[in-house]
């Protein structure tokens, strides 16, 4: 370690430092600052970057699996293809970020701000996205199953063409939201469960041609909804409202 921690705390570091000090066997760099950073194509799982700072930061398809990154700023960081698998950003700023195909299998976004971010072709599966904000988010082609986005707020956000097996979206707020040609369909067998939309909204969403196969609606206000050549069979749509 070039410094104590509580230095490194406070002032940038940096790249090669911090890989020095990872090869040596040092994993806590909670409230680093790395802004702007190049650290593309590296190895740093298992780290402790709680409460750094990452803005603006490239960190193309480096290895951050099970890293802690708890209220990190990664505000337009470049994550293009970067592997977080079971990664906690729990409450992690993520404003504008390129996550376009990262991997976040297991991983924990709970509260993230994910306003603006780009998530097209990213894997989620079995994250957890609970009460994150994913306002304007780009979900184009993501592939999701049973990810948790209860609560999440998603108004606004593009999910044309996402795979959202049996994800759980109760209470989610999807008003304005992009879902044509999404597919939620609940697979065949008593070992699949069905996509939850209990309490969502829906207000004004973009649901043309998207497949709701054995969806729950319960409660899910549809007013304003564009349900052109949406597929709704075997959904149940138990006190949901259209008009």
């Amino acid at each position: 370690m070039p410094q104590p921690q509580d230095s490194m705390a406070q002032d940038s570091i940096d790249t090669a430092a911090v890989l020095k000090c990872y090869v040596n066997g040092e994993r806590d760099f909670s409230q680093i600052v790395l802004r702007e950073a190049e650290l593309n194509n590296l190895i740093l799982s298992g780290t402790n970057f709680s409460h750094a700072d990452f803005r603006q930061a490239r960190l193309g398809k480096t290895d951050l699996d099970r890293a802690c990154l708890k209220f990190a700023d990664l505000s337009e960081a470049i994550l293009w293809g970067t592997h977080l698998s079971a990664a906690d950003l729990s409450g992690a700023l993520l404003r504008e970020a390129d996550l376009s195909g990262a991997i976040l299998k297991d991983a924990c976004l709970d509260g993230a701000n994910l306003c603006k971010a780009i998530l097209g072709g990213a894997t989620l599966t079995q994250a957890s996205l609970v009460g994150a904000n994913l306002i304007e988010a780009d979900l184009r082609s993501i592939s999701s199953h049973r990810t948790d986005l209860q609560g999440a707020n998603l108004s606004n956000a593009d999910l044309s063409y996402a795979q959202l097996n049996e994800a759980i979206l109760r209470d989610a707020n999807l008003s304005g939201a992009k879902l044509c040609r999404a597919s939620l369909r609940r697979g065949v067998g008593q070992d699949f469960l069905a996509v939850d939309l209990t309490g969502a909204n829906l207000q004004n969403a973009d649901l043309s041609y998207a497949d709701f196969t054995g969806v729950i609606l319960r409660d899910t206000d549809l007013r304003g909804a564009d349900l052109t050549g949406t597929v709704l069979t075997d959904a149940d749509t138990q006190g949901a409202r259209f008009v």
